[in-house]
């Protein structure tokens, strides 16, 4: 694990980073419909990947009861968005986890909880306006780290990204870069032992701590259907797991 100096990184701000963020969970079918646009016109403006007639960036992962894609409003608008996927012994399918099967099942085998981030996109026109929001938004996954009390971290991003999950979570690359269906650029994916490094990065970053009732209100679902979730507390052999609500598409 590199070490890190003990100062904020993020530049003074006379205000509050989070103050104008809301975070919402994404479940209708409005919602999916913004956000698998700003998909599109992101990574297209990236050039990683190809026009389509669709103009929509979805995939099966976005399904799962493991997996919650975020919007995030900076005063009402959209300008970014993220999906977690939280990984057990028992849920195992992310995008991740299919792309570096070798590299994360064996931790899994070992009883882990990962935390993968995937789908990180911010609106083109307006990223420039909010220096902070890969700060806010990546903050996301280390809620989630938080919450369900995980032991690994993981960033799939791509070469040129890698300073900066370097530098705010400070993770180390694992393995090499790799080739999504669909994507034309390859990513790589970073990691990092959430215990080891949680208070070092909030020492440097306060805004990414999280209460407990923020945690509760992001990761759960509002509509009927039963989603198994983990408990806050991991007991020594096995991941114990409570129902909870999946929203509709």
């Amino acid at each position: 694990m590199e070490s890190a100096a003990a100062q904020p990184v993020v530049p003074a701000r006379t205000w509050d980073p989070m103050e104008n963020v809301d975070y919402r969970l994404v479940e209708t079918p409005e919602e999916w419909e913004e956000v698998n646009s700003l998909r599109y016109r992101a990574y297209l403006r990236e050039g990683a990947i190809l026009p389509s007639e669709s103009e929509r960036v979805t995939d099966r992962y976005d399904d799962l009861p493991n997996s919650f894609t975020f919007a995030v409003y900076i005063r009402g608008e959209l300008y970014s968005s993220i999906r977690i996927s939280v990984l057990t012994p028992k849920w195992r399918d992310s995008l991740s986890s299919e792309m570096f099967s070798d590299l994360l099942h064996p931790e899994l085998d070992r009883g882990k909880i990962i935390i993968d981030p995937t789908r990180f996109v911010a609106d083109p026109e307006k990223v420039k306006k909010f220096p902070e929001l890969p700060y806010v938004t990546v903050r996301l996954g280390y809620i989630a780290c938080g919450h369900f009390n995980a032991d690994i971290g993981l960033a799939n991003v791509r070469a040129e990204h890698r300073a900066f999950y370097r530098r705010v979570f400070l993770q180390e690359p694992w393995g090499q870069p790799r080739l999504y269906p669909g994507l034309i650029k390859p990513v790589g994916l970073m990691a990092a032992h959430y215990p080891s490094i949680r208070e070092r990065v909030f020492h440097r970053f306060p805004f990414m701590r999280s209460s407990a009732f923020e945690r509760r209100m992001l990761f759960q679902r509002r509509s009927g259907s039963k989603l198994p979730q983990l408990d806050e507390t991991k007991s020594a052999e096995l991941v114990s797991l409570q129902a909870m609500s999946l929203g509709a598409k």
